[in-house]
């Protein structure tokens, strides 16, 4: 707008100044009218046009023209810089439009490019989670060499094959696993027999299963060793003893604490390292056996490996409850009886063995535990329940007693059975409490730990394999109060372990009265006769392999001790497997309850010991 303006002054001056010089150049070239006569005075006062006039005129013009020449050609080049600046406006706004078409392009190329570089960023995590898990596949492969992984599943082979032997100072006929609650009396011709036997029967296969949908992981465990015989073994020639299952369980976990468990396992009465869970037969999981070499274990350990169905929550890592439903089974002792009772039958030939005894049970036994890991030691507290039944036959055919019985199932003193008629059946609930502690010191080089467990009719819970019941008078079950203890301190180091324990079981007196008889019936009763016990008699059997059971010897067991010491020492513990080799020294100490004994017996309390050495040679699968 400032350059039109200048351009329109410009241009009036250019006509102003061209009317002036029009209208001299007129005046001059046109001839002058006639005047009129003025006064004297006025023609005297007109001033005359010389020739200097007119040079004067034409230079002012010729300035005029060269100054509109010059606005000329400042117009023209104000022109030209119009022209150019429309035309560098024209080019800014194209370059504006193509920057801004460019800046479209460049959002769209930002935009597609924070999407590849989204889409990058979750593939290189997925290739960086498919490292890891291949990385740990990797790991686990080396670290596990026998594991084998398809669809998702790992299958690991484990195992290990033993050469071991022991040695006792007792006969006992029996390998490597020690029947505590058979050791003999002192007038036993096989405590003047030590025996050796060299066994692999303990070597073990085993086979652990994982896979994981979901939420859930799957597992299962199967084991066996050759720890049992079938009527054809023997260790003349051949050793030909039959496949043992030990465990065959399986599991479903859930991410929510939750877990389920189904099998053969070991009880939930078996003691726990941490938590509550099932454990391999390589001790590689979570439970507390004794690091014995006698497959027995020691004196006052309790478990059981047997039919259960359980359920386990964890509460935060801290905390576990359990509950389980576990296959029943008794254990019976009991003297002096009449045959008013039935507990059951030996095994049907089609599943059971048929040279064993199976009780009716009525119900599974019942165990819950609680289970605590606060940071130091670890802690349980557990119960069972579990419940007897038997089927009585009241009265004794023929059986007269003076005085008359007041009391009993056939009062008046004259027996009418035995018979079906009024029989009936009779069934006693059983159970205890225990609890175990266990520590860790020094880095976990040293554990310390003490269990116990006492009630009813929990003896066969316990290594010693105490009686569970004994029998009444009257024919119905007596339940046998049990006590077991154990006390463990191990050492653990980088190629050497050694390890000390001591335990003791107790069955309590459980004795009744029968009227008919005038005897004293069932389990440890005072009036039973150990006078036999010290007296050995020769054999009556012509065979050689059949020793005389002692006379007049009841000794029924109160009381097993045993204190055990041993070492493993590790020679090679890598990625070949494990070699190693162990020795273990046992004293076990069977206590009986006293009864009727001459004078001249060393005592009315007879007892059975026996000192035992085990080694071992192993090699583990790796």
């Amino acid at each position: 707008m400032k350059l039109n303006r200048n351009l329109f002054l410009t241009a009036l001056t250019l006509a102003a100044l061209s009317a002036g010089a029009w209208a001299q150049t007129a005046a001059s070239s046109t001839p002058a009218p006639k005047k009129k006569h003025k006064p004297a005075a006025e023609a005297a006062a007109a001033p005359a046009v010389t020739a200097a006039d007119v040079q004067e005129l034409k230079d002012a013009l010729a300035a005029q023209q060269r100054q509109i020449q010059a606005l000329q050609d400042e117009l023209h080049r104000k022109d030209q810089v119009a022209q150019q600046a429309q035309a560098a406006a024209s080019d800014a706004a194209a370059q504006a439009a193509a920057a801004q078409a460019a800046a479209n392009q460049q959002i769209q190329a930002v935009t597609q490019l924070k999407v590849d570089v989204a889409d990058l960023r979750t593939n290189v995590l997925n290739t960086a989670v498919t490292i890891q898990e291949t990385q740990k596949t990797i790991d686990e492969t080396l670290k596990d060499p026998m594991t084998i992984r398809y669809k998702g599943v790992s299958f690991t082979l484990g195992g290990f094959v033993a050469g071991e032997f022991v040695r006792r100072s007792r006969e006992l006929g029996a390998d490597l696993p020690t029947p505590f609650n058979s050791l003999t009396m002192p007038g036993a011709s096989q405590s003047q027999l030590s025996e050796f036997f060299g066994s692999a029967r303990q070597s073990r296969a085993t086979l652990f299963v994982q896979g994981r949908t979901g939420h859930v992981e799957f597992s299962s465990y199967i084991s066996g060793d050759f720890l049992s015989a079938g009527v054809t073994s023997n260790s003349n020639q051949t050793n030909s003893y039959t496949l043992r299952m030990r465990q065959a369980w399986g599991q479903a976990k859930f991410d929510n604490g939750w877990s389920f468990l189904a099998g053969q396992m070991w009880s939930l009465v078996t003691e726990n390292k941490a938590g509550i869970g099932p454990s391999d037969d390589l001790g590689r999981v979570n439970d507390a056996r004794p690091m014995t070499i006698d497959p027995q274990y020691s004196v006052g350990f309790s478990f059981a490996r047997q039919y259960g169905l359980r359920v386990t929550k964890d509460l935060g890592n801290k905390v576990w409850l359990a509950v389980a439903m576990e296959n029943a089974q008794g254990t019976l002792t009991t003297h002096n009886n009449a045959d008013n009772f039935l507990l059951g039958e030996a095994g049907a030939s089609n599943s059971f063995n048929i040279n064993g005894t199976y009780t009716a049970n009525p119900s599974p036994d019942v165990i819950a535990k609680i289970a605590f890991d606060p940071g130091f030691g670890h802690y349980e507290v557990f119960g069972l329940y579990d419940r007897f039944r038997d089927r009585v036959f009241p009265c004794v055919e023929g059986v007269v007693i003076t005085p008359p019985a007041t009391t009993g199932p056939c009062p008046g003193g004259v027996g009418t059975g035995p018979s079906a008629f009024g029989a009936y059946n009779a069934s006693k609930n059983g159970g205890g409490f225990g609890a175990n502690a266990r520590w860790n010191f020094d880095n976990k080089h040293i554990v310390f730990g003490v269990h116990g467990f006492g009630g009813s009719a929990v003896g066969r819970y316990g290594a010693a394999g105490l009686s569970d019941i004994a029998i009444n008078a009257d024919g119905t079950v007596h339940l046998i109060k049990n006590l077991q203890g154990l006390a463990t301190l191990e050492w653990h180091g980088k190629k050497l372990d050694l390890y000390a324990y001591t335990g003791a079981e107790y069955a309590a007196r459980t004795a009744d009265y029968d009227f008919y008889t005038n005897k004293q019936v069932g389990y440890g009763a005072p009036t039973f006769n150990n006078s036999g016990c010290y007296t050995e008699l020769p054999p009556t059997v012509n065979t050689g392999f059949t020793p005389t059971t002692l006379a007049n010897c009841t000794a029924d067991t109160r009381a097993v001790i045993e204190g055990t010491a041993g070492f493993w020492y590790r020679f090679y513990n890598g990625p070949k497997g494990k070699f190693q080799f162990g020795t273990q020294y046992s004293y076990v100490t069977r206590q009986t309850w006293s009864g009727i004994t001459p004078p001249s017996a060393p005592s009315g309390s007879p007892e059975g010991l026996d000192g035992m050495v085990f080694t071992s040679f192993r090699y583990y699968l790796p």
